[in-house]
């Protein structure tokens, strides 16, 4: 779209890049768009020349990261206070998740990756130009760079929990992580608090489907000497121990609802008792909650709060499940692999073509987690360093993605019925074996047992 017909009626760009057929390219490209254009081959040109640019301010740059006389990080850093400074759009090969993260932390509007399709590239502008007007807060995100775990993938939904990442780290928001069962939440709210400020102070995690309601309170909120039977002694509950770092509720949904009005309390107010005390304590952590299940179908039926909901997703990142970027279980395999023979202390380096395929035709209704798992009994039962299909049996630990009635797609709910049905067949109904290689608590599984109405001669 011509400058002219957008925001800005004679938008300035600024192209830094060391590559001067690139610089020339994108220069005739945007002339022709309407733009008036200037160019920076390195970090200290790209600087002066959006600082000191002649004719006006430079309303956006597009920025490579690898860059003579420094980075493009240190472009970013040095920009992202200067008053006016214009609104960047990094263009880069760097195509990994700690680029990412720290570039939008720094204040980088988007991040795109090398080869970048045009038209993508035009409507980015446009965009890029449209919010500079209105003075949105991506254009002012700033902070400091942190090592962040590795979220692993290169398709287009992970990059984008890649920037929310980088968007909500620099802020103490409460985040809500959404998702099917197995696909990283708690390593995304891990990798929030790690590019955070906060990023040296305490990570507490509680599962709220592990412990019982009139436990999870204690452990919430603490108790004190006395408070109820077995209560021998003065006891910090998570709130507490958090302290200014960050307090992460997986499995929100599970919390019964006279907790969840106390939840609410202490979101509202920031402050909280331990049981069976009345001194008032201050919540001073970042709350991020993670859950599996549809809270707003939950809310339409009365089993959750929506105060509550609305005051837990201020910012609220959803994870794909696995079978919406099967492209990523190269990626997936390789890094589980490293991580696999590492904990094992084994050496299985190399996976099969045949092996791949198999593993890439799977709809994975436990996601990462069920990758993981699979991909360690494989590793445990290799006899060389390879790793081919007949370490992965049909039936046991996959289901084709074709393999449904009618030649459909089965539902979700159909998947999680099968792959439960598929777990106890194989602990011969072991509840115990059954919760630890499905992650979920016993409770959580016994009400699964009863809303699908499973028996033992059915598995």
């Amino acid at each position: 779209m011509p400058a002219a017909e957008g925001t800005f009626a004679v938008a300035r760009i600024l192209i830094v890049d060391d590559d001067r057929s690139i610089r020339r390219t994108l220069e005739k490209f945007l002339g022709g768009e309407g733009y008036v254009v200037a160019t920076a081959q390195d970090a200290p040109g790209a600087i002066t020349s959006a600082t000191h640019a002649e004719g006006g301010p430079i309303d956006l740059m597009l920025l490579d990261l690898g860059l003579p006389g420094g980075s493009g990080f240190d472009v970013l850093a040095a920009l992202k206070d200067t008053p006016d400074a214009p609104t960047i759009v990094v263009v880069t090969a760097r195509d990994d998740m700690q680029s990412t993260v720290k570039a939008i932390q720094l204040g980088a509007y988007e991040y795109l990756v090398k080869p970048v399709d045009i038209d993508r590239l035009r409507d980015v502008m446009k965009t890029a130009l449209e919010s500079r007007a209105a003075r949105t807060q991506l254009v002012q995100l700033a902070g400091k760079g942190g090592e962040v775990g590795e979220i692993l993938g290169k398709s287009a939904p992970i990059r984008d929990v890649w920037k929310q990442i980088g968007a909500v780290s620099t802020t103490r928001a409460p985040v809500l992580i959404s998702g099917e069962s197995g696909t990283g939440k708690e390593l995304v709210a891990r990798a929030i608090h790690g590019a955070s400020a906060a990023r040296e102070l305490p990570f507490v995690a509680v599962n709220c489907t592990a412990l019982a309601p009139g436990v999870l309170e204690s452990e919430l909120f603490g108790h004190v000497k006395g408070a109820y039977t077995g209560a021998v002694a003065d006891r910090p509950g998570r709130f507490e121990l958090a302290g200014k770092g960050t307090l992460f509720l997986d499995e929100i949904a599970e919390i019964p609802l006279d907790l969840q009005a106390k939840l609410l309390r202490v979101l509202q107010e920031r402050t909280f008792e331990r049981v069976g005390d009345a001194k008032t304590l201050q919540l001073e952590a970042r709350v991020i909650a993670a859950t599996h299940r549809d809270l707003a179908a939950m809310v339409a039926k009365g089993t959750f709060r929506e105060d509550l909901y609305y005051r837990l997703r201020v910012v609220e990142i959803h994870l794909p499940a696995l079978r919406e970027r099967p492209g990523d279980i190269a990626i997936l395999v390789d890094g589980l692999l490293a991580k696999i023979n590492r904990d094992l202390g084994k050496d299985v380096r190399f996976v099969t073509p045949a092996a791949l395929a198999k593993l890439t035709a799977y709809a994975w209704p436990g996601n990462v987690r069920e990758l993981e798992n699979t991909l360690t009994r494989a590793v445990v039962l290799a006899k060389s360093d390879v790793l081919d299909e007949t370490l992965l049996p049909l039936g046991a630990t996959t289901t084709p993605v074709e393999a449904s009635e009618g030649g459909e797609l089965p539902t979700l709910r159909e998947l999680e019925r099968r792959h439960i049905i598929r777990v106890l067949a194989h602990t011969d109904w072991n509840k115990r074996r059954a919760c630890a290689i499905l992650d979920i608590s016993r409770p959580t599984l016994d009400r699964k047992i009863e809303e699908f109405g499973l028996r033992k001669e059915e598995a």
